[in-house]
């Protein structure tokens, strides 16, 4: 039993700290209600707590400490394909050497090379894309919303998220507003949407910022 454990557990934190790396790219790119952050700090955590009782390599922070790093780099520059492909490898380098076997590291080949691949595949089409679309929403004036009227895709009590403009936004509401609601941005602070349930029309609207 005691082999048993010590093969799986190496694998099942490597997959652990893979789905934590993905989940922290994501809520940096898309910042939305904190779950994604709560769920990749816990996802981390446990990862890291794997390291109290398992064998691993120090060296192997280096790489990940690198990748974070190009992954930081990726959200200010313009090249950020290249950045995103080389976060994607020295991540992939750090988490597969991480934990340590008896001859090599702990985690199984295939796995390492599937997890890896995948790693790669979702830096370049999911955070690529939410980049992209991060990068477009900062060439526009963010202000402009303000005074816009969007729609609850989430339950406003009080932070969710909210449909307007086309573009998602957390929001925060008083009083809470349910899933489908029409709300009122009145201010923005930060990535964060002020708005008030809204039971107008477009036409209501322009008077009163007429008023």
């Amino acid at each position: 039993m005691e082999g048993l454990d010590s093969v799986l557990l190496p694998n099942i934190l490597y997959l652990i700290l893979v789905i934590g790396l993905w989940l922290a790219a994501m809520a940096a790119v898309s910042p939305g209600t904190g779950m994604l952050e709560m769920t990749a700090l816990t996802a981390l955590a446990i990862a890291g707590a794997g390291t109290l009782v398992l064998p691993f390599n120090l060296w192997a922070l280096v790489p990940l400490a690198v990748g974070a790093a190009f992954f930081g780099l990726s959200l200010w520059r313009r090249q950020e394909a290249v950045w995103l492909a080389l976060s994607a490898v020295a991540l992939s380098l750090g988490s597969a050497y991480l934990y340590q076997g008896a001859s090599g590291p702990a985690v199984h080949p295939l796995l390492a090379v599937i997890a890896s691949l995948s790693t790669a595949g979702f830096f370049w089409l999911a955070i690529r894309r939410s980049l992209a679309a991060h990068h477009a929403r900062r060439a526009h004036d963010p202000q402009a919303v303000i005074g816009q009227v969007g729609e609850a895709r989430t339950p406003l009590d009080p932070i969710g998220s909210i449909q307007v403009a086309g573009e998602l936004w957390t929001a925060r509401a008083a009083p809470p507003v349910a899933v489908g609601g029409r709300v009122l941005v009145r201010s923005r602070d930060g990535l964060i949407l002020d708005v008030e349930p809204w039971n107008g029309t477009e036409t209501d609207l322009g008077r009163e910022e007429k008023a």
